[in-house]
C-alpha cells in the first residue's frame, strides 16, 4: 500500500508541473484511476504492470506538454525499486 501512494503522490507532482488550466483535469483523471484500480485483482493485472502504465502515461503527458522527462526521474525511481 506504501508504494501505491508513493506512485500517485508522484503522479500528482507531475501534474504540477503541466500548465495550470490542465492541473485539474489531469489530477482528477489521476484520482480516478487510482481509485478505479484500488479494488485490482493482482492475480489478473499483476501491481508492477500497474506501476508501469503509470510511469508511460505521465511521460506521455509530459511529453504532450513539452515537459522535460527528466523530471519523472523520481517517478521512474517509486515505480521500479
Amino acid at each position: 500500500m506504501k508504494k501505491v501512494l508513493k506512485v500517485y503522490g508522484g503522479v500528482l507532482r507531475l501534474v504540477r508541473l503541466l500548465p495550470a488550466d490542465t492541473r485539474p483535469y489531469y489530477a482528477k483523471y489521476a484520482r480516478e484511476n487510482f481509485v478505479n484500480y484500488r479494488e485490482v485483482d493482482v492475480s489478473e493485472t499483476p501491481l508492477e504492470e500497474l506501476y508501469q502504465r503509470a510511469y508511460n502515461h505521465s511521460l506521455w503527458v509530459l511529453k504532450k506538454y513539452s515537459v522535460d522527462e527528466s523530471a519523472a526521474k523520481k517517478m521512474k525511481e517509486i515505480c521500479f525499486e
